[in-house]
């Protein structure tokens, strides 16, 4: 196992980010040990890196758009304004009781809408940042643990769409997870995907609640000013009906048109009409709005061509034959699967992308081994799952961090990938090994 390309590719990955090497830069040296070590040639690896590279394009430019979309925000005052009177009903110089109660409000406000953002207003991580960059500076005054919002709003971004069949939940389950299954041999009926994933979403509720109690006390972080705040705009009538118009059209177009890009056009072009970013200041406003995003937009496009190398490579089969090839117990063997799917999620940063590629080899394994259909469906989706919340890739840890670290104090590898790993994907390793054994 050790030997096999995917391993040596993911382990070079986390290594080199875990030594703060750039992200991009371990992505781009992750894909070139899994191609070499495939026994790919040096210029069939990177042409099939480059290959991948345009499966991550689309994903950049929504976040730039974004990006100028946050600025505008900003721009306009409304959550500072709003954060300010939350401040101010709690009275000058609050007792900690009140300061507390107020973390956790916001917290709790962060979690519903990641939660709301998969299901029933399915944006994904479109709202991040658009919501949290402005919310910062109350955070810091407020000594937030910003380790703790990760968590939180990772949370929000994965349990959801592994048990509730609406949103991106039907993509994952009724699009991926179950055509997939049934290719490989192995029929459900529809009301039987989202229980076999009851037992594994448990696991990831286990692992917030841990992460409530160890990031419960509070952090100091330095007052920074973010891109847009040193240019306040008085909260007029204008001002509140203009955010509200840009805020409500950037939504609905994404939901009409399932396009980002088009969604945060045409919000930062509103704001620009409006008068809240002055026209001789859109092209400043719209630089600093895809400077804060970029980096998260690049390390989202090197992923697509790491994925694609992986894919490429031929080296996942081989290395489920490796691992299971000699195991005859359901319950070493379940652990084996699980810790592969890790693995494998892990580099490519996407469960969606995931499933296709094991469910195929593990199928005929599970049911070999006499796994029931609902254990062996619990297994490739826990399998699948795992490694979405700690990958240095995966949109459910980029997404955070692009809001978090907009004043640039919060660390996407030691702040977002570290904890969430820690807190996600150990719980989810459990309480999948133990659906495989009871369902």
């Amino acid at each position: 196992m050790l030997t096999n390309a995917v391993v040596i590719s993911v382990l070079v990955l986390m290594g080199l980010s875990l030594a703060r090497l750039n992200v991009v830069l371990a992505l781009v040296c992750a894909a070139l040990t899994a191609g070499l070590f495939s026994g790919l040639s040096l210029d069939d690896t990177l042409a099939l890196f480059t290959e991948g590279l345009g499966g991550g394009a689309p994903i950049a430019l929504s976040y730039a758009l974004l990006g100028a979309f946050a600025v505008g925000i900003a721009r306009s005052g409304v959550t500072e304004w709003l954060a300010a009177r939350l401040i101010r009903r709690l009275g000058g110089t609050p007792d900690p009781g009140q300061l507390r109660r107020l973390r956790n409000l916001i917290i709790l406000v962060l979690l519903v809408a990641a939660v709301i953002s998969q299901n029933l207003i399915p944006v994904h991580i479109a709202f991040i940042p658009i919501l949290v960059p402005p919310l910062l500076g109350v955070m810091a005054r407020l000594r937030l643990d910003r380790r703790l919002a990760a968590c939180a709003l990772t949370f929000g971004l994965i349990t959801p769409y592994m048990v509730l069949p609406v949103g991106f939940g039907s993509l994952f389950l009724y699009k991926q997870l179950e055509p997939s299954l049934a290719q490989a041999g192995l029929d459900l009926a529809k009301d039987q995907i989202p229980q076999a994933m009851l037992l594994p979403a448990g696991g990831m509720v286990a692992g917030l609640l841990l992460a409530l109690w160890r990031f419960r006390n509070p952090r100091d972080y330095q007052p920074v000013t973010l891109p847009g705040e040193d240019h306040q705009v008085r909260l007029s009538p204008r001002t509140l009906v203009v955010a509200a118009l840009a805020l409500g059209s950037a939504v609905s177009l994404q939901l009409l048109t399932d396009s980002i890009v088009l969604g945060a056009l045409v919000g930062f072009l509103l704001f620009t009409a409006g008068g809240v970013v002055p026209w001789r200041e859109s092209q400043d406003a719209f630089t600093q709005g895809v400077k804060m995003m970029s980096l998260i937009g690049f390390i989202m496009i090197a992923a697509n061509g790491y994925a694609a190398v992986v894919k490429g490579s031929g080296q996942v089969p081989l290395l489920v034959e490796a691992v299971t090839g000699q195991l005859s117990s359901p319950g070493v063997a379940a652990a084996g699967l699980l810790l592969l799917g890790l693995f494998i999620t892990l580099g490519i940063g996407s469960s969606f992308s995931t499933i296709p590629i094991i469910a195929t080899l593990y199928v005929p394994l599970c049911l070999a081994l006499g796994f029931s259909p609902l254990a062996t469906a619990a297994l490739v989706g826990s399998a699948a799952a795992l490694g979405d919340a700690g990958s240095p890739a995966s949109d459910s840890t980029l997404g955070p961090t692009a809001g978090l670290n907009a004043d640039g104090q919060h660390d996407h590898i030691r702040d977002t990938v570290i904890p969430t790993f820690v807190f996600y994907n150990l719980p989810l390793l459990m309480a999948g090994w133990t659906a495989a054994m009871v369902l």
